[in-house]
């Protein structure tokens, strides 16, 4: 038998090399015993990253350029063995740089795609420096809630809380959560765990905090929450937690780094709009079917700041402008908010000035982006009100409403404006033959809009009408004469309640139109349409599951979907995600009890990951997440097409639950990602992760509060989910 031939070691690993190169066409290769290979292709950056200790695992590589027409940012993690590869990069010069959790900031090194790049990371000298990367959620949860004890309040005189607080619960909805502060910024970044010394010299941090809530055109609705629910006490838990980190305090807790399929994530970033406006929502494609607008513009809407739709092309990478406009020219503008108090940042400059107040899309089969849009002021028109032959009308007239309807069409370039009778927020399409999109925002009726009929006639009139929310109390199982909320059950008739649509998500299983009703506790409400709307749909209302503050499981509902099962998700204040399947009511859903609290059976809590607030009973995390999406058509890349995702506003991630498992997928740059809309498109079905993805919006009130401060603009979002962290 042939002896077999024996190479020097070196000799051996060389020729290994070589036949890597030849067989797996590597730019690279790495020898045993050393670095492990990373192949590159001309497009990509790829390498090894190494600390004192060896490879870091679960860290980012963040590639930003703006050399393209607008700013690209591309973050990915590393491997166990420390391995990254920064795939399909357009062409141009990066800063590229390390970042995790543990660590400081290594050098930005500079480069371009075909290269690799091994980094080199850099251990954080303390923990205290260390915390300074971690997500608004761990310093966030640093806040101290008033205790249990404190409930309900005792006024002004005792001890400072409102007596309409009931318990630690409602606190967190009221002064804290989505319901609050969360509602519009991601409390916990630098920028709002300090008082800027711009601000002014003051007696006390309570009085530095009550100037600030008062800063820039929203100053009075701050202050007017907080004095709502108990001003001094409400003051003094904020001054107590940037007093208490201005004296050194910071999270003892370090985040974990991404782990599984956390590490498979590939998040791109582009800029777009301007520095003094902030994005709500953002439409890639038509929800019902992600492969519309393959490849196309993907476009944001600048609630109350500015009157335009800020437009990506994340092909050519290119931020452009598409111009609203109003129907009626004495519409008002938010322009006449003028400071309540100077800005930190923009002194008493009145940077946001908008007549459309854009807020909320969907996107038709065609490609039209129909936008939640101010046309006109208040004041409704004649056929929206009583003596109006408008069917709608003599059931419910409307006489005052705000934000209509706006349809831009990108093969014409022409933006229309649509009169409604009833207020729009958030729309959604239903599955039907009639392109019907549902709408929240009329505050006591849901209002629908048949595009197929406005399309066709052009008949705003026709093409809409609404309903108001009636239960059937009596259990005959159609809608009859009702009483009204201020009004006892009346056994023998319906009764009409007054519960606000925030979200809206018609069901694709039947064709009922849920939504969900912010507040404390909050609820979901589901809408049979029936023959005749108008005088048919009737109304059930399930209020999230409590028991007079004890225990509390979960409240405060914000942005909400439904599942091809029918079943309703919806994240909370209280830093849940929340599921609600009728099928599993046991007790009748209409009739005298059927008023809110019959199916708490229905109801499954899942708790949000991350730290709570101190003291706090009455809350899962201290994250609150202000929208939640249903991913129906896997274009996450998880596998599955029932995927809950909800934006989390305080963890900077999109969080998943994905086969039960929570998962953060995190923005880690810049620091202060906070989205209100999720939305995916599929551009190309036969390319695996490549073809699809998720996308948001940096959506907070203040881009100037993330890490890269004044001048920061919002930025469209995107992830994609590939097999493995080395995928190209």
């Amino acid at each position: 038998m042939a002896r077999p031939i024996r190479y020097p070691r070196a000799l051996a690993a060389a020729i290994a090399a070589v036949f890597a190169v030849f067989l797996f066409g590597l730019s690279t290769y790495e020898v045993a015993g050393q670095r492990p290979a990373v192949a590159v292709d001309a497009d990509d950056l790829g390498g090894v990253v190494t600390g004192p200790r060896g490879p870091e695992a679960g860290v980012w590589v963040i590639a930003e350029t703006t050399n393209l027409p607008t700013r690209f940012i591309r973050i990915v993690v590393t491997d166990d063995q420390g391995r990254f590869v920064v795939p399909d990069l357009p062409k141009a010069t990066y800063s590229v740089w390390v970042r995790g959790y543990g660590l400081v900031d290594s050098s930005r090194v500079q480069s371009e795609p075909g290269k690799v790049l091994n980094l080199t990371a850099v251990p954080a000298p303390d923990a205290r420096t260390a915390a300074e990367y971690y997500p608004a959620q761990y310093w966030w949860s640093l806040l101290r809630i008033p205790k249990p004890s404190d409930f309900p309040g005792t006024g002004p005189s005792g001890n400072g809380i409102s007596p309409n607080i009931k318990n630690q619960a409602q606190w967190i909805a009221d002064v804290v959560g989505t319901d609050a502060c969360v509602s519009c910024h991601g409390m916990g970044t630098k920028a709002t765990r300090t008082i800027p010394p711009s601000l002014g010299v003051f007696d006390s941090s309570a009085a530095a905090w009550e100037r600030r809530v008062q800063s820039g055109q929203a100053g009075q609705q701050m202050l007017a929450r907080l004095t709502n629910a108990g001003r001094a006490r409400a003051l003094g838990m904020y001054a107590d937690w940037t007093d208490r980190i201005a004296a050194g305090e910071y999270p003892q807790t370090a985040p974990p780094r991404p782990q599984g399929i956390e590490r498979n994530a590939v998040v791109t970033l582009w800029d777009w709009a301007d520095p003094k406006a902030y994005l709500h929502d953002e439409i890639s494609s038509d929800k019902r079917n992600p492969r519309v607008n393959r490849n196309g513009p993907i476009y944001g809407a600048l609630e109350a700041s500015a009157d335009y739709l800020p437009v990506v092309d994340p092909v050519a990478h290119k931020a452009t402008q598409v111009k609203l406009t109003v129907r009626d020219p004495n519409t008002p503008s938010t322009g006449a908010n003028k400071p309540a108090a100077p800005s930190p940042y923009w002194g008493e400059e009145v940077i946001w000035n908008s007549q459309a107040n854009a807020h909320s899309f969907a996107m038709d089969a065609q490609g039209r982006v129909w936008i939640a849009s101010r046309v006109r002021p208040n004041q409704t028109s004649a056929f929206c009100r009583e003596g109006s032959t408008h069917p709608s009308a003599q059931a419910f007239p409307i006489n005052q409403s705000g934000r209509q309807v706006a349809m831009y069409d990108p093969k014409t370039g022409r933006v229309s404006t649509i009169d409604t009778c009833f207020g729009t927020h958030h729309l959604n399409f239903a599955e039907d033959a009639n392109d019907t999109l549902w709408f929240c925002g009329g505050g006591p009726v849901v209002g629908w809009f048949n595009t197929k009929v406005y399309l066709e006639t052009g008949d705003e009139q026709k093409a809409q009408g609404w309903t108001a929310l009636v239960l059937d109390t009596n259990g005959n199982g159609r809608r009859d004469a009702y009483v009204e909320p201020d009004q006892p059950v009346d056994p023998t008739k319906d009764k009409r309640i007054n519960a606000p649509y925030y979200g809206v998500a018609p069901s694709p299983v039947d064709g009922s139109i849920w939504g969900s009703v912010t507040g404390f506790p909050g609820a979901v409400v589901r809408l049979v349409p029936g023959p005749n709307p108008p005088q048919t749909a009737l109304a059930e209302y399930y209020e999230l599951p409590m028991k007079n503050g004890q225990p509390v499981e979960a409240y405060a509902p914000r942005g909400m979907d439904v599942d091809r099962n029918g079943v309703v998700w919806t994240g909370t204040a209280s830093g849940h995600l929340v599921s609600f399947d009728r099928r599993k009511c046991k007790a009748p859903l209409n009739g005298p009890n059927a008023t809110g609290q019959h199916c708490a059976e229905g109801f499954t809590v899942y708790k949000m990951p991350g730290p709570n607030y101190l003291d706090s009973v009455s809350s899962g995390s201290a994250d609150s997440p202000y929208y939640t999406f249903v991913d129906r058509f896997d274009m996450l890349g998880t596998g599955s097409n029932t995927v809950p995702m909800m934006t989390g506003n305080e963890s900077e991630a999109l969080v998943a639950l994905v086969n039960g498992r929570m998962q953060s997928f995190r923005v880690p740059y810049p620091m202060g990602y906070y989205g209100k809309g999720f939305d995916g498109r599929i551009d190309d079905p036969g390319a695996g992760w490549k073809g699809k993805g998720i996308y948001s919006t940096f959506a907070t009130r203040a881009p100037f509060h993330t890490e890269t401060g004044k001048g920061t603009t919002s930025k469209v979002v995107k992830w994609q989910m590939r097999p493995n962290p080395l995928a190209k």
